[in-house]
């Protein structure tokens, strides 16, 4: 039987899908198991200031470095004003919005603790999509960094649900931008935090956009829990000297893994960036002697460009995940950095990474194993599992799964108790897992099975290539081709030469049926902001070419 729920406002409980629409939550590893009343926020915060970890560095950044004692005086000020002067109810959803700073994890410890549900929100997103969370979610409070002011007032004009903006992180000239710190100064006092049920709300996040349709998916207070103890226990294995540093936003959930749950479970530092282009997040690694980098495959590609010009030495551990991990790009940052990169597959609604493979065990090429706690398989059409070699759509369940807000996208997304994924694997004779692509990165052409990444990574490994997205292009003699858009580096010219030496080079490499038919040569390939290639906007462009 379930705990009773601490939500005075019921909105979470009652917008979560049907229960026989639901995966499988596999619980039975101790690791998982979690006392029926507990907050996320005390687990992490409060615990690990009581262990000894007060003045223990906690987040540093360009500008300023917090404690754990730092983070725990603020939570508690700012969930005092959200309660006491800003009316939130447990339940109530908060929208955040801020860059990467130690002001924004404040925010989101305090509505945790407070028992409010937290909706975080990419920096770049602009006010029509925030009012697009706003209006699902129905928020009436938001608190938002001053810089970020004028999309938030946008989306106020186009979400009549929210009520109250209150700023943060401002210069204080006119009171307005720094309304936050003026009612955090009342409370000195620690605030009790409210007794929520490990089965409540916590976190709303957002899907980030590579289909173009994002969606809210709903995680509960054992969630956050249980991807702390899940792939960092078994792949990361950080210790209490590790400074984790990255570029993902912490609005997205691989960032707020990376970045701040899984130091702050073993009383870690982190390294917060405003801005982590892989120049800056490069010379932020030398400064800070980071130990434990996240970030995209195209960051590591960059950075790999760079490693003669800054000092990488500190590094132990690098992470991708995001999108497949080329292999040209893992075996180049070995080169370079002697490390090998540790990829993953995770998911905003499965909240983290869910296979990979710690460094003794990395298989080249693989995304991985599944992490101890979860179970995954490769299925047909049918939901029948498919044997080892076989592609198919990838089926994983475990402590954490989809549960999406009033979407009747639950159903295709859960099927059988298993959340299917959207990605074609296949998996060897050992378990480990092989990317093929995304299902809607499968390209047909002439009858012949073509996977886009494949192409990608045969094109990646070509000297000339910076960038690349493969998609399929509408074709009146092949139903479709495959397209590839190249983004070169400088010194390359981007003409029909270097298209010939493209096409030619690919067809040496993999079967030469999948070669790309044509080629268009770009400065940048659209992205979202967690530097996924949104390979989507790349094939509505064509669709509309074709008519």
């Amino acid at each position: 039987m379930a705990a009773i729920s601490a939500h005075v406002d019921t909105f979470a409980a009652d917008n979560l899908p049907p229960p026989e629409t639901q995966p499988v939550f596999l619980f039975d590893r101790p690791e998982f198991q979690y006392p029926e009343r507990m907050n996320c926020a005390v687990e992490l915060l409060d615990r690990q200031v009581a262990a000894g970890f007060r003045d223990k560095v906690l987040f540093l950044t360009p500008n300023e470095t917090w404690t754990y004692g730092d983070l725990l005086d603020r939570t508690d000020r700012i969930a005092h004003a959200l309660v006491h002067d800003l009316g939130l109810k447990p339940g109530n959803r908060v929208l955040l919005r801020a860059a990467n700073n130690p002001m924004f994890m404040a925010c989101w410890f305090a509505v945790a603790k407070a028992g409010g549900i937290v909706v975080a929100t990419m920096p770049l997103l602009r006010g029509k999509e925030i009012a697009v969370m706003l209006e699902k979610a129905e928020i009436h409070l938001a608190l938002c960094d001053e810089r970020l002011a004028a999309e938030m007032e946008i989306a106020k004009d186009h979400a009549p649900e929210l009520k109250r903006i209150c700023y943060f992180n401002g210069s204080g000239e006119t009171g307005a931008g720094a309304e936050l710190e003026s009612l955090m100064a009342q409370y000195g006092a620690p605030f009790p935090a409210c007794d929520t049920a490990r089965d409540d709300v916590v976190l709303i996040a957002f899907t980030s956009g590579t289909t173009g349709k994002p969606k809210g998916t709903m995680h509960f207070h054992r969630d956050v829990m249980a991807i702390c103890d899940a792939f960092p226990r078994s792949c990361l294995k950080p210790q209490e000297d590790d400074i984790f540093i990255g570029s993902p936003p912490i609005a997205f959930t691989f960032g707020l893994g990376g970045l701040v749950l899984f130091p702050m479970r073993v009383g870690a530092s982190a390294v917060l960036l405003e801005a982590a282009a892989p120049p800056k997040l490069a010379e932020a690694i030398q400064r800070f002697k980071a130990t434990i980098s996240f970030t995209a495959p195209t960051a590591y590609r960059v950075i790999a460009g760079l490693a003669d010009q800054f000092d990488l030495s500190s590094l132990r551990t690098c992470v991708s995940a995001g999108e497949t991990l080329p292999l040209p790009t893992f075996e180049l940052w070995q080169e370079k950095t002697g490390i090998r990169i540790i990829d993953g597959i995770g998911a905003t609604e499965m909240l983290h990474i869910f296979i990979s493979a710690p460094l003794e065990e990395i298989r080249p090429g693989a995304t991985g194993k599944p992490i101890p706690g979860y179970q995954a398989k490769v299925i047909d059409d049918e939901g029948n599992e498919l044997p080892p070699g076989q592609v198919g759509r990838l089926a994983v369940r475990g402590p954490t799964g989809c549960r999406y807000l009033a979407d009747p996208r639950q159903a295709v997304y859960v099927q059988n108790g298993w959340n299917v994924t959207g990605d074609a694997y296949k998996m060897d004779e050992d378990g480990y897992f092989w990317f093929q692509a995304r299902a809607d990165d499968m390209i047909i052409s002439a009858g012949y099975n073509i996977s886009g990444p494949e192409v990608e990574e045969a094109l990646l490994a070509h000297s000339a290539v910076s960038e690349c997205a493969v998609v399929a292009s509408p074709d009146p003699g092949r139903g479709f081709v495959v397209k590839a858009f190249v983004v070169l580096h400088p010194s390359h010219e981007p003409d029909e030469a270097m298209v010939k030496a493209l096409q030619n080079f690919v067809k040496a490499e993999i079967a030469p049926f999948k070669y790309p038919r044509a080629i268009e040569f770009v400065t940048a390939l659209p992205k979202t902001e967690t530097g996924k290639i949104q390979r989507f906007v790349l094939r509505q462009q064509e669709m509309a070419k074709a008519g």
